[in-house]
């Protein structure tokens, strides 16, 4: 029990690896960068995703899935929801029957449109928890006040796992809607490139509050079409998380958004960072799930359009804004 897995080297993962050693467990953190593990595991260094950041003695890193996972009874998901099939694709036979894999990816997968947790069960017949909620990286490494939500169908499984990440900065709420739980993770990063993309205009606070809550309305709508528990989004892992992504420079999402906003291309924009902006693949999916449901979903549509269509964004807010008349509620 005292041995777990993290599969994934970026900030996100290294941030969770470095929280679960100081509180005295073996953490195993599996890196797909060449070279990433080494640096970890003889220098205590992420220079790629934490630079600058001192992690914790006793925190081991390889690059060998077989390795990382083979011993462990908890194996944590931060690798990039486009890539969590491929990888544990890969990982799911050295897996012990008795484990349990949580993941802490926001996203949803191209083509198939299912939720990380989703595809874990489609690749194998573990049980599966997810955690998510308002959590920048850099903020959990400073130790500050952080709030999360964990979701699974067990409880069991739930108070364990509350246990085993609950710090005296990192609290963890128990949760049973992991569909909701999901969604409002996921989704929250294309409303936050509105956000970004609405700043990087210069529009204002009026229009980035609008944006806001109008963006939670789009994720309530198909969240509930989709089977999720609408009180959910209201939550942690909701409104909780689309606020920090859509206000925090620390987003990604947000600094992809405004980027456009002020211009740039979005090749360029990506080429400039290693990390992640979830938002941009999941823009794609939430497109085409709210065209599956039949479910209203303006701003996704407008973000669709500015990222795969090369839509001006000027444009794309004056859609918005110029849309039929209609009740709030």
């Amino acid at each position: 029990m005292s041995y777990i897995s993290v599969i994934g080297a970026g900030s996100w993962g290294t941030t969770l690896a470095s929280l679960l050693v100081e509180k005295g467990y073996d953490v195993m953190i599996w890196a797909f960068e060449k070279g990433l593990a080494e640096e970890i595991s003889s220098s205590g260094k992420n220079s790629l995703y934490l630079p600058g950041r001192e992690l914790p003695q006793g925190l081991k890193a390889t690059g060998d899935i077989e390795a990382a996972v083979k011993k462990a009874r908890y194996i944590l998901n931060v690798v990039p929801t486009q890539f969590t099939r491929s990888v544990f694709s890969q990982a799911e036979k050295y897996l012990q029957s008795d484990a349990v894999i949580i993941s802490a990816s926001k996203g949803i997968e191209q083509g198939t449109l299912l939720t990380v947790s989703s595809v874990l069960r489609e690749i194998s017949d573990r049980a599966v928890a997810v955690l998510s909620g308002p959590s920048f990286a850099q903020e959990v490494m400073s130790k500050l006040p952080t709030a999360v939500t964990l979701a699974t169908v067990d409880n069991g499984d739930a108070l364990l796992l509350q246990e085993i990440f609950n710090t005296s900065y990192f609290r963890v709420y128990t949760h049973t809607d992991m569909l909701g739980v999901e969604l409002g993770g996921a989704l929250k990063n294309v409303i936050a490139i509105a956000s970004g993309i609405s700043d990087g205009l210069g529009l204002g606070h009026n229009a980035r509050a609008a944006l806001i809550t109008r963006g939670l309305a789009e994720i309530i709508r198909l969240g509930e079409c989709m089977g999720a528990d609408q009180k959910t989004f209201s939550g942690l892992s909701g409104l909780g998380d689309l606020v920090l992504t859509c206000t925090g420079p620390l987003s990604r999402n947000y600094s992809v958004g405004k980027s456009l906003g002020q211009g740039m291309k979005l090749r360029d924009i990506l080429s400039s960072t290693r990390s992640v902006a979830e938002g941009v693949t999941t823009a794609l999916s939430a497109y085409e799930l709210s065209k599956k449901y039949g479910v209203e979903m303006p701003i996704v549509e407008q973000v669709h359009e500015v990222i795969y269509k090369d839509k001006d964004a000027a444009e794309a807010v004056h859609m918005l804004m110029n849309r039929a008349l209609k009740s709030e509620f």
